[in-house]
């Protein structure tokens, strides 16, 4: 196989600079509708913009093959983080990289492009294929909206590759972690500070008193737990008689998750009831946890891909979640695939041309061994 290296950076540059955002993915998914439409494909977009407040929804595509060969799905992100608008991307050195005032937004660029040459290489190169699938999807970033709002009836997909990790190319995400959300307001009540602020409940208190009691960060090898968000407060002079917390905990074991969450949820209780403070605590199930096994067909074609262009495949779990636990929830297996960018969501982000290259090369090896 030989992917068009000079074809796919370009289409690279051409993608990171078309501005996209959560919510706000319209004038990529109109680029990318008319690139599959292109391509052969059946490439509509879902109502998903519509549920969520957006300007777009996922990019759904189909694309016939030879009915006694696999259906695959291939998925990436279109929306990407802040600051990703007017990116001015450079190659130099054989790596591509921001002018450092925005993302490179190769998270999730790298992985539509990875798609789209390696659809090409396969119908360029009359490589046998059976139906190809294809998913862009809307708001990934901060909540999997796009994944949680897709209708997968029309999918037939044995195996589904999400173009969306670090790590080397020839990574395969096996493993990742449940999510449950946590929203609370503690309720205190306000009093004059210098007057009569014994007459209060101090809701930051009660807020600081629950949060020290709480096991946070890394609680076990496949838990953690955060309080990422605290909002308070109106004046110095003022005992705050509402606080507003946001936190979460992630395991790959649902018990762990189930266990984390309760203890979390117990420490707010035990610390309004120590001040005579009352909690609303609203907890929700974000996503469920996946596991795939070495004998699993999925993780066989990522393996024997990877081999197949001379890369090491490296098994591995992840603490984040993605797209790929929603599809695994509907019952298409899926794993995540490295891509090779390097410190995503952040101004330093770059990707090597040549891991660009392998991912490419990666897709077409995927869609050759569900072949043999």
């Amino acid at each position: 196989m030989t992917v068009n290296d000079s074809r796919l950076v370009a289409e690279f540059l051409e993608l990171v600079q078309i501005d996209s955002a959560p919510k706000d993915e319209r004038k990529m998914a109109d680029a990318l509708l008319g690139k599959l439409q292109a391509l052969g494909f059946d490439a509509q977009e879902d109502e998903t913009g519509e549920k969520i407040g957006g300007n777009a929804g996922n990019v759904c595509a189909f694309l016939d093959g030879d009915p006694n060969l696999p259906a695959l799905l291939f998925s990436a992100h279109m929306d990407r983080v802040s600051p990703g608008y007017g990116i001015k991307p450079i190659v130099e050195d054989g790596r591509i990289r921001s002018d450092g005032t925005t993302i490179l937004a190769a998270d999730d660029v790298a992985g539509i492009c990875a798609i789209l040459e390696g659809i090409r290489i396969i119908q360029e190169q009359n490589i046998p294929h059976g139906r190809i699938e294809v998913v862009f999807t809307v708001a990934e970033e901060g909540g999997l909206f796009g994944a949680k709002n897709l209708d997968t009836t029309p999918f037939k997909a044995q195996a589904g590759f999400f173009l969306d990790s670090t790590g080397p190319v020839g990574t395969i995400i096996v493993q990742a972690p449940a999510q449950k959300s946590l929203k609370v307001k503690i309720h205190g009540r306000s009093a004059h500070a210098g007057v009569a602020p014994e007459e209060g409940i101090n809701a930051i208190v009660v807020a600081a008193k629950a949060i020290s009691s709480m096991k946070l960060g890394r609680i076990d090898p496949e838990t953690t737990a955060n309080i990422g968000v605290i909002r308070g407060g109106a004046a110095t002079n003022i005992v705050p008689d509402l606080v507003e917390l946001e936190g979460e905990a992630r395991s790959r074991n649902e018990a762990s998750l189930e266990a984390q969450t309760a203890h979390m949820v117990e420490a707010l209780q035990a610390a309004c009831a120590e001040y005579g403070a009352e909690a609303e605590i609203n907890v929700t199930h974000s996503y469920s946890a996946y596991h795939m096994k070495p004998e699993d067909y999925v993780v066989q074609l990522a393996v024997k891909a990877s081999q197949g262009i001379g890369v090491e495949p490296i098994q591995q779990g992840t603490g984040g979640g993605s797209d790929a636990n929603i599809i695994n929830s509907r019952g298409i297996p899926s794993v995540v695939l490295g891509l090779g960018y390097e410190n995503i969501h952040s101004t330093a982000e770059s990707i090597p041309v040549s891991q660009l290259v392998k991912a490419a090369e990666l897709v077409v090896s995927i869609i050759q061994a569900s072949g043999r």
